[in-house]
């Protein structure tokens, strides 16, 4: 099944280039409310569910146990931007489990933007497993490792309790089978799973509504959703999609990208969880297609409206500031959306 194209990307008068894609829109019982694409074909979810796999750090009680805070926990479901405060705040969580940077197995980064870049050349520093996007994420590995009294080193590896446990995780709330034939490596180095978009769709519905889990998952999913709400900027960081859409919408949305165009997104009033992936894996045109199904779902307060104007019609502009285009929800997205939600 050949998925259509969903986004434009303008010049002038003229369309210059077609992002296709695929979305999913299910409820917790796994009913799909809308489906575009091909919504069966797995896809790997990457980082859009680092909140997932947080759970068995606070399902087990080592959160508790390491007096995570809500700001520690944001950071364990991140893919950041490696700025000072995320840096810091995933040293801290691993000097509450006994740790130091050198337990990280997921390898240096440099940071995101230029300027915290340039503060570490400044510095004469080079980068490290504390700027990598996903050290919150191997923070909270590492801090439940420590908890369940097992090796911390290896963590990352498909076999290692601390993955097997969130692989566990990852089937129950998906109702998918992980076996090794739909395993790859993410790129932070840790075993990633290929399902299909619907079941992570009706994951992430589950996950903000706490529907069908049993009440200690549910209560850690819980847990999980307000820290990031709380504490949207260490999801992220300056200038990312996630932070703008949870700071505005203060617990209406849970939203949350991975690479190669995934995001995934929690509408709680609703009961709906969201997946989708853009083909091709450009990031402009994912953001897109989530900011156009939110924008579909709810009813907007003017806020909220002129915040998702802006992600549905960000302008594609020249070196010197100046409009050249849009990258914009096709028309035939947009029907297809509201036939199917409203």
């Amino acid at each position: 099944m050949d998925n259509p194209a969903l986004v434009d990307v303008t010049r002038g008068s003229l369309t210059e280039s077609l992002h296709r894609g695929s979305v999913a829109v299910c409820d917790a019982a796994g009913k799909l409310v809308c489906g575009i694409g091909d919504v069966e074909a797995r896809v790997f979810p990457r980082s859009a569910i680092k909140a997932m796999q947080a759970l068995p750090l606070v399902e087990s009680g080592a959160a508790e146990a390491l007096a995570l805070t809500d700001a520690e926990l944001a950071l364990a479901c991140a893919s950041h931007n490696g700025e000072e405060m995320h840096a810091n705040a995933a040293r801290v969580m691993l000097l509450k489990a006994g740790l130091t940077e050198d337990a990280l197995e997921c390898g240096p980064q440099w940071p995101q933007r230029m300027e915290d870049a340039a503060k570490l050349i400044l510095a004469d520093e080079t980068p490290c497993g504390l700027h990598n996007n996903c050290s919150g994420k191997h923070a909270g590995f590492l801090g439940l490792a420590k908890v369940m009294g097992v090796e911390t080193r290896g963590y990352v590896e498909p076999f290692h309790p601390v993955q097997r446990e969130i692989r566990l995780v990852m089937e129950q709330l998906t109702g998918d089978a992980l076996t090794e034939d739909v395993c790859g490596t993410d790129g932070c180095s840790i075993p990633t799973y290929a399902s299909p978009l619907k079941s992570f769709a009706r994951a992430f519905a589950a996950f903000g509504t706490g529907e069908g889990l049993e009440p200690l998952r549910a209560d850690a999913a819980q847990r999980l959703f307000d820290a990031c709400i709380n504490e949207p900027y260490m999801v992220a960081g300056a200038d990312r999609f996630c932070t703008k859409v949870m700071e505005g919408f203060r617990g209406r949305v849970f939203v949350k990208t991975g690479a190669e165009g995934v995001f995934c997104a929690s509408i709680p009033e609703l009961g709906f969880g969201v997946a989708l992936k853009c083909e091709d894996g450009a990031k402009r045109a994912a953001e897109v297609m989530m900011a156009t199904v939110i924008e579909t779902m709810l009813d907007l307060n003017d806020d909220e409206a002129v915040l998702l104007d802006g992600l549905v019609n960000p302008p594609v502009l020249t070196r010197r500031g100046i409009q050249a285009g849009h990258i914009r929800p096709r028309p035939e997205f947009l029907s297809e959306l509201k036939s199917a939600l409203n």
